[in-house]
């Protein structure tokens, strides 16, 4: 017989806020187009995208998470020294170690909670949400704090024609909760590994630590290019449109309701296009509130959905208690999709 006790945490687990800091300056299709040969109907065309935020030496990774979370603490109705953990999703945070959600539980004031960063790509939301869901229904820790953030305006590639215009930086984050009904439906997710070179970085970071540097890209003007990320967008676009959409099917499936049960749509904003197929092969009937935050926003990767979710909650195109579909995809390739109630 086993002489370890069992874990008492609570029934299930909730949203119970959020919070979303977008960088004050806002970089129009027309700036893009200085690097790049292109025009914004192209652009608007292929991505739906028409603004994006980048962020300024101030706005780090670390002080637009910190302003995310304020808001999402707020939110929620809860102190700083509640949380027992902290769960950042990047791959814009450039040092190795330590984590920057260490950096990010002091800053906020959170006492000692766990604190560790992962890497999901475009999916690190749905995985961290996963993970905090564990954490309340283990006991482990009563209130967790996700944090989705990047700055990939530093690793984007203003001469690449493809990829360009994609990017922005932003925080968004939730605090996750017990509940006493299930507010969090099962997780489908996973990964295609056979598909990771479709979105990688250029260039490892250790090849800037060699001697020989004339295998690194260059500009136009003869310097070393940092690395930057860059994909097969065909191929991105074709795997998005068709094996999300079933992973999508799944979690609805999971959590046991149909699409006629849904009352909002959050998909990862990757792409207006694929947002616009996602919900032709869902069939989502026209009550469903879909998110395009892209179009302002631009793609920011694991930011993506708890910003997309903060906008529509403060506009109003949502309300709390809503149940909506959350999935994210990208980098991996991977994916992560569930149910949720909105908070």
């Amino acid at each position: 017989m086993s002489k370890i006790k069992p874990s008492k945490g609570a029934p299930y687990a909730r949203i119970m806020g959020v919070g979303g800091y977008r960088p004050t300056r806002v970089v129009p299709n027309e700036v893009i187009l200085e690097t790049i040969d292109s025009s914004d109907e192209w652009i608007r065309s292929r991505s739906g995208i028409a603004t994006r935020h980048w962020a300024s030496d101030e706005e780090t990774v670390a002080a637009m998470s910190v302003e995310a979370s304020g808001k999402a603490i707020a939110d929620a109705g809860i102190t700083p020294e509640q949380i027992g953990a902290v769960v950042v999703s990047t791959v814009s945070h450039f040092k190795q170690t330590p984590a920057i959600a260490t950096e990010i539980a002091d800053k906020i004031g959170a006492g000692k909670p766990a604190a560790f960063d992962i890497s999901a790509g475009c999916a690190g939301f749905g995985y961290g949400l996963t993970l905090a869901k564990g954490m309340i229904t283990d006991g482990s820790a009563e209130y967790v704090l996700v944090i989705g953030v990047e700055r990939l305006s530093d690793l984007t590639d203003l001469e690449d024609r493809a990829t360009a215009f994609l990017f922005g930086d932003g925080a968004g984050a939730v605090i996750v909760g017990p509940a006493t009904e299930p507010q969090i439906g099962p997780t489908i997710w996973g990964s295609e590994g056979d598909k990771s070179e479709t979105i990688k970085q250029t260039v490892a970071w250790n090849d800037f630590h060699v001697g020989d540097v004339s295998n690194l890209p260059l500009d136009s003007r003869g310097n070393i290019k940092f690395p930057a990320i860059t994909q097969e967008g065909q191929a991105v676009f074709r795997w998005a449109v068709f094996e999300m959409a079933k992973v999508a099917q799944q979690a609805l499936d999971a959590a046991g309701i149909t699409a006629d049960d849904l009352d909002v749509f959050i998909p990862h904003q990757a792409n207006e296009r694929i947002i616009d197929s996602m919900v032709k092969t869902l069939k989502l009937p026209e009550h469903v509130t879909v998110a395009r935050d892209v179009r302002t926003t631009g793609n920011t990767s694991a930011a993506s959905i708890p910003l997309a979710m903060e906008r529509l909650l403060a506009t109003g195109e949502a309300k709390s208690g809503d149940t909506a579909l959350v999935i994210g995809f990208g980098a991996g390739l991977v994916y992560a999709a569930t149910v949720v109630t909105l908070p």
